[in-house]
């Protein structure tokens, strides 16, 4: 019989994000550094019986060549952000994940994905249907050979292109051109989504890729009793917009245009630097302020490739407002962060509350969640404050004796 662990299998698992967060969870392990960053950390989450960290096993797929050990290790040569002795700390941990790693799919993956790809991986000639049976077979094999309770998939993956097609709302439409890779609208992220949903895997799109997103994905989730969440981690200036955008609508000020100008280093970013792929980027960050500000101020987002920077992300934005009077003044900040320490802790709040959602018995999207993404499914609400309540209610709901019902979304 399976035991009380659960998996977490990684798209994208040789990523920035994906080796950071391990190297996280294995100091956490063995109480090597304090859980800074976690939102599980706090209460009232630390009274939800959420999974321990010694509970959760990690796979996953990747497209690319490489160890696991070395990629992780690009952390401190390139950009000084994990110290050797916790990467050293780890190396027992990525030789585990390293056997559990599969090949991805490089279907509907665009141009520059692919390009990346190892020459195994690349020389797979596979429909739609057959990756999304293959990985399925993945993860299920995953899930019996390590003896889980539940898998939880995470998108941690580079940025995808758009659809080229439009995808039909209705999955049965869908459904029969799967086995057609021209005629398919679906593109990778979907694709990895379907697998996990028909393996009964819990799903998380931590990347603007598309996703569950689609209507017709989410129909399936609803059908199959899936819990999923996303999209599009919110981690450095667009959580900034979301909590300063909302001060400029209380004091009733109008923002008149509102610039950001974002450079960073990583594998995000090389593969942003293709104009396909910077469009999802850019469509997930630029569409928060209308919605809070309540009209759309003229905005201006730029994400360049700048490879000098590492995983070191820097963001200057320029808000021009006018206030009494009709007097124009400026709001002017710089964020500098390390995107892949922002992002990993938050990887391991959501999959445990994925999971303990899953217990709850909800599947589809789960709303309250929003907080942790640019793009949330199916939430039209963007301030952050507003967010964060709505996922404490939650979380203060399921704490206390005999739980109770998630409260209604705005």
């Amino acid at each position: 019989m399976p035991d009380d662990r659960i998996g977490l299998w990684l798209i994208g698992a040789k990523g920035g994000v994906a080796t950071t967060m391990m190297t996280g969870l294995a100091a956490l392990r063995r109480g090597a550094i304090e859980p800074v960053g976690l939102v599980t950390a706090l209460d009232p989450f630390t009274r939800l019986d959420l999974v321990d960290f010694a509970d959760i096993v990690v796979g996953g797929h990747d497209i690319r060549a490489g160890g696991l050990g070395d990629e992780a290790r690009r952390m401190w040569t390139e950009s000084r952000a994990i110290t050797p002795e916790l990467l050293d700390g780890a190396a027992d941990f990525f030789a585990e994940v390293e056997a559990r790693l599969r090949p991805g799919t490089i279907v509907a993956a665009g141009d520059r994905i692919q390009s990346l790809a190892d020459a195994r991986t690349a020389a797979v000639v596979e429909t739609p249907r057959q990756a999304i049976d293959r990985v399925r077979a993945d993860i299920e094999h995953f899930q019996k050979a390590e003896r889980l309770a539940h898998v939880v998939v995470v998108n941690v993956a580079s940025t995808e292109p758009p659809p080229a097609l439009p995808i039909p709302k209705d999955f049965a439409e869908v459904e029969p051109l799967l086995n057609d890779a021209a005629k398919c609208p679906l593109p990778a992220s979907s694709l990895y989504f379907l697998a996990a949903a028909e393996a009964g895997a819990s799903y998380v799109n931590f990347t603007p890729s598309t996703g569950a997103t689609p209507a017709c994905l989410q129909q399936v989730a609803i059908e199959r009793k899936i819990a999923h969440a996303g999209c599009d981690g919110k981690t450095g200036e667009t959580l900034l917009k979301s909590v300063l955008a909302p001060m400029f609508a209380a004091r009733h000020l109008e923002v008149m245009s509102w610039v950001g100008h974002n450079i960073f280093g990583n594998m995000d970013g090389k593969v942003l630097d293709d104009p396909r792929n910077k469009a999802a980027k850019v469509r997930s960050k630029d569409h928060l302020l209308a919605s809070i500000l309540g009209y759309p101020p003229q905005t201006h987002v730029s994400i360049e490739y700048i490879q000098s920077l590492g995983d070191w992300k820097t963001a200057w934005d320029h808000i021009h407002f006018r206030g009494f009077l009709g007097t124009p003044m400026t709001l002017q900040f710089t964020w500098q962060g390390c995107d892949s320490i922002l992002a990993a802790p938050l990887v391991l709040d959501l999959v445990r509350l994925v999971e303990r959602g899953r217990r709850a018995g909800e599947y589809g999207a789960l709303e309250w969640l929003a907080c942790f993404f640019k793009s949330p499914v199916n939430v039209a609400e963007q301030d952050f404050s507003r967010q964060v309540t709505l996922l404490d209610a939650w979380a203060t709901a399921h704490a206390a004796p005999g739980g109770g019902p998630p409260p209604s979304v705005p």
